[in-house]
């Protein structure tokens, strides 16, 4: 079976913003936009005011007359745009999970980067290295002390991999917390000292105790929850040997046929479907469908 690639960009890879580096930097550039700028509000849970299928914007203006330290900097669409967080947001409010396939490019750049930024600040008030406090700077691209020390925003890597057969069987899994016919592909963080390909030996043997092989990398893909990047791979397991669950995070695991895989898919996404279903896989918003419906794809 040949080496097989994705037949589309995962959603949240799909951003057009202009994420305008060169501006970050620019008290002045950033002072100036600020008249006309756009604010995007996030509350705590990541949540945000989505009518008519479009994002909320309010007027930076009426948050400060000038650019907020509360505020981060996301980049220019005409005008520039901030987002910052607001605990006490109201309205019809959802994220990026519940908008699915209403997403459009713009708005998938737009929500990632506001909340893996406002997520990161969350826990960036004080220097790693001493305890000292940090403020925000550079447009919230960077935090500060006052002894000059910055310190940048963390993304933590994590890879995901569909273990198939060589054929047209595909492993998936189901956690604890999951509906009980909600499976998906298996996923991890990296470790420290650890390669990407090491990473995915390590957590599928660790998760459900399968030996994998031909570890090939197909794509990525943001993952602000709360501030990923994930790492899509393919590998080759053998169905005959054992399932373990050793590390207590995987609930159970199948291996499926193409067939039931491509009926999963025709039937949507698993939060729209009703418990009776067979097999349910995640929603369009994760790279994990976009894995596999490419995988699915194949003749």
């Amino acid at each position: 079976m040949p080496v097989f690639q994705l037949n589309g960009v995962p959603l949240l890879s799909r951003s057009v913003l202009d994420r305008a580096e060169e501006t970050r930097a620019d008290a002045q550039a950033l002072l100036e936009g600020w008249r006309d700028a756009k604010l995007l509000r996030v509350n705590a849970r990541g949540q945000v005011r989505f009518e008519n299928g479009a994002l909320v914007l309010d007027k930076a203006i009426d948050l400060s007359p000038e650019p907020s330290p509360e505020a981060v900097f996301l980049g220019i669409d005409g005008v520039h745009l901030w987002a910052v967080r607001d605990r006490e947001l109201t309205g019809s409010l959802t994220d990026l999970r519940g908008m699915s396939n209403t997403v459009d490019d713009l708005t998938a750049g737009v929500l990632s980067t506001a909340v893996a930024l406002l997520n990161w600040h969350d826990k960036a008030g004080f220097n790693s290295a001493d305890g000292t406090a940090t403020t925000s700077s550079k447009g919230g691209w960077s935090r500060v002390t006052e002894s000059g020390y910055e310190e940048f925003p963390r993304i933590d890597p994590a890879v995901i991999c569909l273990i198939h057969d060589g054929a047209d069987r595909v492993l998936l899994a189901r956690q604890h917390s999951w509906p009980e016919t909600l499976f998906s592909l298996l996923a991890g963080f990296v470790e420290a000292g650890e390669s990407l390909e090491r990473c995915v030996e390590r957590e599928v043997k660790e998760e459900v105790g399968v030996d994998v092989r031909d570890i090939h990398y197909l794509g990525s893909q943001p993952w602000p929850f709360p501030r990923s990047l994930m790492l899509g791979f393919a590998a080759v397991g053998d169905p005959a040997q054992p399932l373990v669950f050793s590390d207590g995070e995987i609930a159970e695991a199948h291996w499926f046929t193409r067939d039931e895989v491509r009926a999963a898919l025709a039937a949507g996404d698993w939060s729209a479907q009703g418990s009776g279903a067979r097999l349910l896989l995640p929603g369009s918003i994760s790279i994990a469908r976009t894995i596999m419906e490419s995988w699915a794809a194949l003749d």
